[in-house]
């Protein structure tokens, strides 16, 4: 690099000029030229740059406090450090607790930071020892068991109805399980102040919720949102059955035998003639009228009672081999004839 320099001065006579010439040396050039030989050469594009890896150093301190779970007492009381169901928290559960789906040969997610046992019910709160101590809180409160409910015979007895209901824990963000509404009440038909026309009547209304095998009526309801609501619908149920079983229509009164949803051996023509079967085979000779023939007490002839059910059995259960051979066997006996071999 080279400066150039004039010196003029104003004024006189003559003009000088003073002309110097200084030439620089810069370090600019001296860099740039260096540079441009190393550019001369190729440089090498490097895409996928390595990253260098630096192996973790472990702090180890001494100051690190241990675990609530681990400081935590043995002989501790439950109940006060889980009083009642919340969300799992993991330095409150002094046990190694695991859940969660992993692949096969590898041990399940431990207690800390698992959403799995987080987001479901749990039932720490509802350890033995708390149970035993909560039952001994409410047992001031509770009566003793009645001395002469001691058997099944007697609870169903004087507590015959029976209604069952379900209870259900599921992984859901809401405990209240759909299926818990749902209401069952049970009771036997004996148990019902019942005469012969209401029983009739009454096993008609509820239709195939009774069983003839076990005489139990079932009764289930699940069209209300609340357990509650099912319940009295049940129970009012139960109570229109009955009173509508007691209720006698002007229509019903004039039913004949032909129009009978079953058969009434007393009512029918199979009575009559073995009332004049025994009539004369103990020579009486005699005419009875219709309210005669069903005020007639068969326990005077052998065999009659059981007579009466094959006959029964025959029309209202239906034709089988079973009610075939036992009509047969009935007969033989009425008559005294031996059995068949």
């Amino acid at each position: 690099m080279s400066l150039f320099i004039r010196n003029y001065k104003p004024n006189s006579l003559a003009t000088v000029y003073n002309t110097k010439l200084w030439r620089l040396n810069s370090t600019t050039t001296d860099s740039a030229l260096k540079k441009d030989e190393e550019e001369e050469e190729f440089r090498v594009l490097d895409i996928l740059k390595k990253r260098e890896r630096f192996q973790r150093r472990v702090v180890r301190r001494t100051d690190i406090q241990p675990d609530r779970a681990d400081r935590m007492a043995t002989d501790q009381n439950w109940g006060n450090v889980w009083p009642g169901p919340k969300t799992f928290h993991p330095s409150s559960v002094p046990l190694p607790l695991r859940q969660g789906y992993v692949p096969k040969g590898q041990a399940p997610p431990g207690k800390k930071a698992n959403a799995e046992l987080m987001k479901i019910p749990n039932f720490l709160h509802l350890t033995p020892p708390v149970v035993k101590s909560q039952c001994e809180a409410i047992k001031q409160f509770c009566t003793e068991w009645p001395s002469l409910l001691n058997s099944e015979e007697a609870i169903e007895k004087h507590y015959p109805v029976e209604v069952i209901t379900s209870d259900y824990c599921h992984a859901s963000p809401t405990i209240r399980n759909p299926l818990a509404r749902i209401v069952t009440l049970r009771i036997k038909l004996s148990t019902l102040n019942l005469d012969k026309h209401s029983k009739d009547k009454f096993i008609r209304l509820v239709g195939d919720r009774y069983d003839s095998t076990t005489d139990l009526v079932t009764i289930t309801a699940d069209r209300c949102p609340a357990r509650a609501q099912n319940l009295d619908y049940v129970n009012y149920l139960l109570t229109a059955c009955y009173h509508e079983a007691w209720n006698v229509e002007e229509w019903e009164k004039d039913k004949t035998e032909d129009d009978m949803e079953y058969y009434d051996w007393n009512n029918n023509t199979s009575k009559k003639a073995l009332v004049n079967w025994h009539l004369q085979t103990k020579n009486e000779n005699r005419t009875l009228n219709d309210d005669e023939y069903k005020a007639f007490d068969t326990s005077e002839i052998p065999y009659a009672e059981e007579y009466k059910n094959a006959v029964s059995s025959w029309f209202n259960d239906g034709e089988s081999d079973a009610t075939v051979k036992n009509y047969g066997e009935v007969v033989r006996k009425l008559f005294g004839l031996p059995e068949k071999k």
